[in-house]
């Protein structure tokens, strides 16, 4: 769970009502169904006219990653590429075959199995790379629909205010329902503007970090499997792939396991 997130949004909303309600508003104010059918739906509709339908799902399935995200333990998988390193050094890269079953994450499986197999550290560094730049050619997408939404949704809400106001006209001999009307008619925009810079563009941001924090997490793992393959000592490949690490917990280093000379 992100409380970042999760946080960030319940005190972004809690002070708009807030100091709306100071300002003698209320919540029913802006409780319009209609004008959030006319924001949502023209949003969601623009980006999937501009995006193919697999990014837009898959777009769909990440938002729940800016709250819900479990982040990866850069410590644990470092100090299971220095075991390696140890055991590599000991018996030899062909060793690390029976350690396979172990290894969870894909792309640090297939790195060992090519290294395992034989292949030169330059090809195993090429096709391993090959495929991190592909897949993060697609990831890179699913933020951009967040931004596009965040660019859309803004003037959505404005044609739902229009829309609005054309209703207003037809009562213009009545100047209560007027206010009233106008009113309304504005919590489209409302509607629009949230929807843009409290969740799709927070969002999109949130979702480029954790894309940046994966890959750079994929790249420690190929440069210790080529540094294994190598033959370099576990002690500087340890030293090496913490350079990767986005932050350290406070004595990682002491509390690491001993890498043999």
């Amino acid at each position: 769970m992100d409380l970042a997130s999760i946080g960030g949004i319940v005190l972004a909303l809690a002070g708009i009502l807030a100091g709306m309600m100071i300002e003698g508003g209320s919540i029913a104010q802006i409780t319009q169904p209609t004008a959030a059918m006319i924001v949502l739906g023209g949003t969601i509709g623009a980006v999937m006219l501009q995006f193919p339908m697999n990014i837009f799902l898959a777009a769909m399935k990440q938002i729940v990653k800016v709250f819900l995200h479990k982040g990866h333990d850069g410590e644990a998988v470092l100090a299971q590429i220095v075991d390696f390193a140890n055991k590599a050094r000991k018996s030899g890269i062909v060793s690390l075959d029976a350690e396979l079953a172990a290894v969870h994450d894909p792309f640090l499986k297939q790195a060992l199995m090519l290294a395992v197999d034989g292949t030169e550290p330059s090809e195993l560094r090429k096709i391993m790379q090959l495929e991190l730049d592909n897949k993060s050619t697609i990831e890179e997408k699913i933020p951009a629909v967040f931004e596009a939404m965040g660019g859309y949704s803004p003037t959505v809400g404005i044609i739902g205010a229009v829309l609005g106001l054309i209703q207003v006209m037809k009562s213009l001999d009545n100047i209560d329902e007027v206010g009233r009307g106008i009113a309304t008619a504005f919590v489209a925009t409302i509607y629009g503007v949230a929807v843009a810079n409290l969740i799709c563009l927070p969002a999109a941001g949130k979702l480029k970090f954790r894309h940046a924090e994966e890959v750079m997490l994929k790249e420690m793992m190929l440069e210790g499997v080529c540094s294994i393959l190598e033959g370099m000592n576990p002690r500087m490949i340890e030293t090496k792939l913490r350079t990767f690490l986005f932050e350290s917990k406070p004595g990682a280093e002491s509390a690491s396991k001993p890498a043999e000379a």
